[in-house]
């Protein structure tokens, strides 16, 4: 694709459709995964954070790096393991030797790129887990008394294997908060696998080509803040977030005030890639399963019962239509 036209960097119109060649881009590295890789979308369009569950070999790290180069963004991936440091994510002050005797200077860490893969997260101990929560918050890393800005666009997606427990340290509630996703990474079907090995044994893989930069992304995300929404489809979104706070004998504690924010910003992304000026119910119903299912806690009931937690998102969702 060609450079973007910069008279069309603040035309809806125009920049859904760099945005929608780039999803396509994305998907000729990726076999199948299409849910995936469209709420990993929805997620670059707002600045949200990503966790994406899965079982190992399922491209999670393929993703990443696709995306990268598709909108040609710096990349960096972090193997997290219980002898990390903080200091290994972050970075740190070296002594460094000069003329006029010794001086600290700072040392960046691999957090200090736009796109950072955080793999396997949760065996990490809880003191390195926190080491990112500053940066992705507030998109900044403090060492000592200095604060060091991280360069935009910024984004973290983390994975997680959803069975292995041995070695692992469950994510707090308040980091959980920060992702705006949850991604549920599934196996592919037959066909799907078929063309994984396909593409991964013997056939050379096809090329990605870069289709949008930074800045491009960062003029699009501008676009997807300013799509209205109506007052009835606030009303329901709210009313939805609000719903996981009603008595419920399969919650034990509902969404927090982050995850109303969450879905607004997601709902006007899917507006967006699909070339509307409006956010609908339906952006809002679509959305709620994966900036919900890792903001609610379910109870013992839940828990013992096999209760997921999209299939209490399912009920709140039939409850509201009726």
């Amino acid at each position: 694709m060609s450079a973007l036209d910069p008279n069309g960097l603040r035309d809806p119109a125009y920049m859904a459709q760099c945005v929608a060649a780039c999803e396509r881009e994305i998907q000729k590295g990726i076999i199948g995964q299409r849910a995936v890789i469209r709420q990993v979308m929805l997620a670059m369009l707002t600045g949200g954070n990503v966790l994406l569950e899965g079982m190992p070999g399922l491209g999670k790290t393929r993703l990443v790096s696709t995306i990268s180069k598709v909108f040609d963004l710096s990349f960096k991936r972090i193997q997290f393991t219980p002898d990390l440091m903080p200091s290994d994510v972050t970075g740190t002050n070296i002594i460094v030797k000069n003329e006029q005797g010794s001086s600290f200077s700072f040392e960046r860490g691999p957090i200090f790129a736009n796109l950072i893969l955080a793999d396997e997260i949760n065996r990490a101990t809880p003191k390195t887990q926190s080491a990112l929560l500053e940066a992705m918050q507030e998109h900044t890393v403090t060492v000592g008394n200095d604060s060091h800005r991280l360069e935009e666009p910024f984004l973290v997606l983390a994975t997680q294997n959803p069975i292995e427990n041995e070695g692992t340290y469950p994510l707090p509630e308040a980091q959980l908060d920060r992702f705006m996703f949850k991604v549920l990474v599934g196996f592919p079907s037959k066909e799907e696998l078929r063309g994984i090995v396909t593409l991964t044994e013997g056939l050379q893989a096809p090329p990605i080509e870069k289709q949008m930069d930074g800045n491009g992304l960062l003029a699009a995300r501008a676009l997807v803040a300013q799509i209205p929404i109506a007052d009835a489809v606030m009303e329901y979104l709210l009313d939805l977030v609000m719903a996981t706070h009603a008595p419920n004998p399969h919650i034990k504690e509902g969404a927090s005030p982050r995850a109303a924010q969450a879905l607004i910003r997601a709902s006007r992304a899917k507006a967006f890639l699909e070339g509307r000026l409006n956010v609908s119910f339906q952006d809002v119903e679509e959305c709620a399963y994966p900036v919900l299912r890792h903001r609610i806690i379910p109870s013992f009931d839940a828990i013992s019962d096999g209760v997921s937690e999209d299939a209490i998102i399912r009920a709140i969702l039939q409850a509201k239509r009726a």
